[in-house]
């Protein structure tokens, strides 16, 4: 080998050792790093993903049928302060200085919650800390006070001068105050999922999709980066309107506060549509006597009282079991049945009752002699006949958590005869109010309905229109005899309830007419029993008479003594009767005759 091959193959040996040794040098690197140094440099690794939060979806709005807001969500707005922002500290940090009491005077002069002094203060001081994230004011601001915040002159020079920055956040409100509050809900916190009402039963449609943003350093300053666009939510559009609501509403509260009662409750449905037009619910509050939408009484079930009455005898008169012209007779005196169950009227007299005079005077004796004959021996049959009218094949409304009806199989007679004038049985407001609405329709039974449709800024993504539970609740005759009996009961002045007794006109009107049903049930004292002093009162009638438009339920609990169904909750809605004639319709005389006529 000569001594340039030798030379060579030196070359290439020092080649070869020297990579080989910087190979184990960097190997040496990465066994160091991943072992010794693992921690520190995941950490610095953490530093620099980028940081993700939620854009969060504007939830839509709940609306009234005529498109006016009922519950919408208006942002606002934090102010924060970035205190290590470069430019604040330029030049031993004039900028700072010389803007930091206009910027306190603006602060306390719009957002308010504290002085100038304090604002100040509280920036100072945060300033000196290098404070990241000073929350600038305890509470938000809404955008009318960020506009104008941003006209200060240290605030105009934007977020990577001042330090300035505002976070939007969404709070629910609810333009008409308490309006049908319990019936449209509410949700959990600032932008979370409905507790209650349509802001529960439609949360998927109103919530949307929230979107994302990242938190990336672009040029030397992190921007806020959209990922992914947020989808706000949708709008529900119910089929309450905000002018009857507010007549129902006051004049339900009008009565609860005259009778000093526990809770009061009222729904007006349109007739053929089923469509809810106003539901209320007050109860008086136990810390100042005043009275507040608390609970939803509208679907909650109670022992509804006579107004069962007209339920038994659609039963019985619809099994052929009677005639309305068939006769049973009273007294003054209880009836006691089967030794067991004794049988007492509110109105006693001696006499023989017809089956449309026992409703119109309301007589339980007669209810529980008629329905007994009746059904003795076969009270699954009469339970039985009820379910076939619709009253408990599903949940009526749109309102999570509504209570189903619950009328049982009685096991004896005795609680048969009760449950002929509504004890022993439960059924919600709404649900009384859908059977009444049922005669008013000629037996067409619609079901109760609080939404018509889901909107997308302004175009229908979904329609809900009228639907009939039962076409026809029982035989046209039978419909003809009751509404006879529920005329009775308003316009007969020797027998009914709601008849004018007096000074009262109870439920007649000089304006329009109406027929209708009271009904009173003692209300259940814990360890106590039925009280005879505490009760339940209730009127459902439909109007005007003689061409239904709108049926109403008035209930009342536990009012204050003299206390009579057809005076208290039937003057309910004849007042409300009157005002909603005004407002949605008027008489027209046509040919001699007095016609109804839509505005």
């Amino acid at each position: 080998m000569s001594d340039e091959q030798r030379n060579t193959v030196w070359r290439f040996a020092i080649i070869f050792i020297v990579i080989a040794l910087g190979f184990a040098a960097v190997l040496a690197k990465i066994i160091y790093v991943q072992s010794v140094e693992r921690d520190e440099w995941l950490k610095v690794a953490a530093k620099q993903v980028p940081t993700n939060r939620p854009i969060q979806a504007t939830r839509g709005n709940i609306l009234d049928c005529n498109g006016r807001l009922l519950a919408t969500s208006m942002p606002q707005y934090y102010i924060y302060m970035d205190t290590r922002v470069p430019a604040l500290h330029e030049e031993g940090g004039i900028l700072f200085r010389n803007h930091i009491d206009t910027l306190a005077l603006d602060l306390a002069r719009v957002a308010g919650g504290h002085t100038q002094a304090e604002y100040k203060t509280r920036i100072v001081s945060a300033y000196k800390r290098g404070e990241k994230r000073l929350r600038v004011c305890d509470k938000r601001i809404n955008y009318l006070q960020r506009q104008e915040l941003e006209q200060n002159p240290l605030i105009k020079k934007g977020k990577y001068k001042s330090g300035i920055f505002f976070e939007d956040q969404h709070r629910r409100i609810k333009p008409y105050g308490i309006l049908a509050s319990r019936t449209i809900g509410g949700i959990y916190g600032e932008g979370g999922v409905g507790n209650s009402g349509l802001e529960k039963g439609f949360d998927k449609e109103l919530r949307g999709e929230d979107g994302m943003s990242s938190i990336q350093k672009i040029g030397g300053r992190y921007e806020s980066v959209t990922i992914e666009e947020a989808k706000d939510g949708l709008d529900v559009v119910t089929t309450i309107d905000a002018n009857l609501q507010d007549i129902v509403e006051n004049a339900l509260k009008t009565k609860v506060e005259e009778k000093s009662a526990q809770w009061g409750c009222a729904i007006l449905m349109e007739t053929q549509t089923g469509y809810i037009r106003a539901i209320a619910n007050l109860d008086r509050s136990k810390e100042d006597g005043q009275y507040y939408e608390a609970q939803n009484h509208a679907v909650q079930r109670v022992e509804p009282g006579s107004t069962f009455k007209t339920i038994a005898l659609v039963a019985a008169l619809d099994d052929g079991k009677i005639d309305i012209d068939d006769t049973v007779s009273v007294s003054r005196q209880p009836w006691v049945y089967m030794r067991k169950s004794k049988h007492t009227d509110a109105h006693p007299m001696d006499t023989v009752l017809t089956v449309r005079s026992a409703l119109a005077v309301s007589s339980n004796i007669a209810l529980a002699k008629l329905i007994t004959r009746s059904y003795e021996g076969s009270a699954k049959k009469f339970v039985r006949r009820i379910e076939k009218m619709g009253l408990m094949d599903s949940v009526y409304c749109e309102i999570p958590g509504a209570d189903k009806a619950r009328i049982d199989v009685p096991r004896d007679t005795v609680t048969l005869s009760k449950m002929s004038y509504g004890y022993s049985v439960e059924l919600s407001p709404i649900q009384i109010l859908m059977f009444y609405n049922a005669i008013a329709n000629n037996g067409r039974m619609m079901r109760p309905m609080l939404v018509t449709a889901v909107q997308q800024n302004g175009e229908e993504v979904k329609r809900f229109g009228p639907e009939a539970v039962k076409s026809s609740i029982c035989r046209r005759s039978t419909i003809q005899d009751i509404q006879g009996a529920l005329h009775d009961v308003v316009w007969d002045d020797h027998l009914g309830t709601a008849a004018k007794k007096l000074w009262s006109r109870k439920a007649q009107s000089n304006l329009v007419s109406i027929a209708g049903k009271t009904g009173t049930a003692q209300l259940i004292i814990p360890g106590r029993g039925y009280s005879g002093r505490h009760h339940r009162m209730t009127f459902v009638g439909y109007f005007p008479e003689e061409n239904p438009q709108y049926t109403c339920i008035c209930m009342i609990e536990d009012p204050q003594y003299p206390y009579d169904a057809g005076m208290d909750c039937g003057s309910t809605v004849r007042v409300i009767a009157e005002k909603t004639m005004a407002y949605t319709g008027c008489y027209v005389f046509q040919d001699g005759e007095r016609k109804l006529e839509k505005r």
